[in-house]
C-alpha cells in the first residue's frame, strides 16, 4: 500500500513563558483533527515537545497535499484562538501569515513528509526538537547513516553496502531552495565539510542508493531568512524509516547519546547540548536546554501502532544527567565566546542594533 507520513509542528501558545502548551490547548488541536480529519486521514498521533505541538498524520494523498496541510493549519488556528482566550504566552507565535496559501511551507509551522510503498513491516521514528534548529540533526544523521562506528549495518548488511545519498540545503541562500546531492561513501569528506556548519548547510533528505527509497525527511527551511525577522530556531521535526535497507533503530538513536552542542537555548541565541527527552516533556533551564523527543511506530495499511517512547529508558537517564552537566558548564560562560551564537546568527536580535549604535562611536587613531 502507498502511504504518506506527514508531521506538522507549531508553537501556538505556552504556559508560563516557553514551558509547555498545556493539556487544554493540546485537546483543542486533537479534537479538531478528530472531527475535521475523518475523511482525509487514515490515522493520526499528537504530542508536544517543549512548547511545540506536533501532529503526525497518515494518508494516501501524497506529499504537499493542500487539504492535509490545511487541516493542520486550521487545527493550529483553532488552537491559537483558544491560546489567546486563555492568555497563553506567544499565542500563535509560529503562525507567521494570516491566510493559508496551499501548504504550510514558509508560513511558520515546520513540516516533514515521507511517501512510500509499505514493506510487510514498516517501522519508523518520529523526532521532534525544541529550542534548536534543523542543523541539530546534522551530526546524528551523519553518524547514523554514514559512519560504521555507529552504523555497523554499513559493513554487515548487503542492502546497505552501497550507502546513502544526502540532500543538503544551503539555508543562507534567500532566493530559493539551493540543494546539493552528495553520495556516501564517495563524498564523505565533502558531506562532512558542509555538515560541520549547522546554521548554513542542513540535511533535508537521505535516500538509499540501493533502492532509491527515501529514508529521512527533515523540516529544513529558510524560515528565519524568509520571515525577515527573528522567529525562533525553527524547532525541527524529522521522520526516519528504519530496519531492512535502512539503519536499525538503535543505530539511528545511538548518536543522540553524545548530547552534542547545537544552537538554541534562551531566545535561540546560545549554544547548548541536545538533551534526549521523553514524550510531552517541558522546557525549563535557561529556556532549555535544547531537547529532542522520539516516538517509534510501525505503520500498516496506513494505520499506526501505539507509540513507543524511544528515550524513555534508564540508559537515557544517564545521558540526561551528562547533558545537564554539559549545559551548566557552557552556561557558566555566559555571553562569552562560543557560549553565544556569532553575530551572523543574531541578525534579528537587539544586539545588532546595539552594535550599530556603538559603531558610530569608534574613532580611528592617527
Amino acid at each position: 500500500m502507498r502511504v504518506t507520513l506527514t508531521v506538522i509542528k507549531a508553537d501556538i501558545g505556552s504556559i508560563g513563558g516557553h514551558i509547555k502548551p498545556g493539556e487544554r490547548l493540546k485537546s483543542k488541536v486533537r479534537d479538531f483533527i478528530e472531527e475535521q480529519g475523518r475523511k482525509l486521514v487514515r490515522d493520526y498521533f499528537m504530542s508536544s515537545t517543549g512548547d511545540d505541538i506536533a501532529i503526525l498524520l497518515t494518508h494516501d494523498r501524497g506529499q504537499g497535499d493542500s487539504d492535509i496541510h490545511k487541516l493542520a493549519w486550521d487545527a493550529f488556528k483553532a488552537g491559537t484562538a483558544l491560546a489567546k482566550e486563555m492568555g497563553l504566552y506567544g499565542a500563535g507565535q509560529d503562525m507567521l501569515k494570516d491566510a493559508f496559501s496551499g501548504n504550510v511551507r514558509g508560513l511558520g509551522p515546520a513540516v516533514a513528509e515521507l511517501e512510500f510503498d509499505e514493506r510487510p513491516n514498516e517501522p519508523f521514528l518520529f523526532f521532534a526538537a525544541d529550542k534548536t534548529d534543523p542543523g541539530a540533526y546534522n551530526l546524528p544523521l551523519y553518524l547514523g547513516f554514514l559512519d560504521p562506528m555507529y552504523c555497523s549495518g554499513l559493513m554487515l548488511s548487503p542492502k546497505m553496502s552501497k550507502g546513502f545519498r544526502f540532500d543538503i540545503m544551503d539555508v543562507a541562500y534567500t532566493q530559493g531552495d539551493r540543494v546539493v546531492s552528495l553520495n556516501a561513501p564517495e563524498d564523505t569528506y565533502d558531506i562532512a565539510a558542509l555538515l560541520r556548519d549547522n546554521e548554513r548547510f542542513v540535511v533535508e533528505r537521505i535516500h538509499s542508493r540501493s533502492s532509491g527509497e527515501n529514508a529521512v525527511s527533515v523540516s529544513t527551511t529558510r524560515l528565519h531568512n524568509i520571515a525577515g525577522k527573528y522567529t525562533g530556531k525553527d524547532d525541527p521535526v524529522m521522520l526516519v524509516r528504519v530496519q531492512g535497507e535502512f539503519p536499525a533503530t538503535g543505530e539511528v538513536l545511538a548518536p543522540f547519546a553524545k548530547g552534542h552542542h547545537v544552537a538554541g537555548f534562551m531566545r535561540g541565541s546560545h549554544v547548548g547540548p541536545l538533551m534526549p527527552v521523553k514524550q510531552n516533556e517541558s522546557i525549563s533551564f535557561f529556556d532549555g536546554p535544547p531537547v529532542v523527543s522520539c516516538a517509534a511506530f510501525c505503520v500498516h495499511e496506513g494505520k499506526l501502532t501505539e507509540s513507543a517512547d524511544a528515550f524513555d529508558h534508564p540508559f537515557w537517564d544517564y545521558v540526561r544527567d551528562d547533558v545537564s552537566r554539559k549545559a551548566i558548564d557552557i552556561r557558566s560562560q555566559g555571553f562569552s565566546g562560543p557560549a553565544m551564537l556569532p553575530f551572523s546568527e543574531l541578525e534579528y536580535g537587539g544586539v545588532v542594533e546595539k552594535l550599530k549604535d556603538i559603531d558610530k562611536r569608534f574613532k580611528v587613531r592617527a
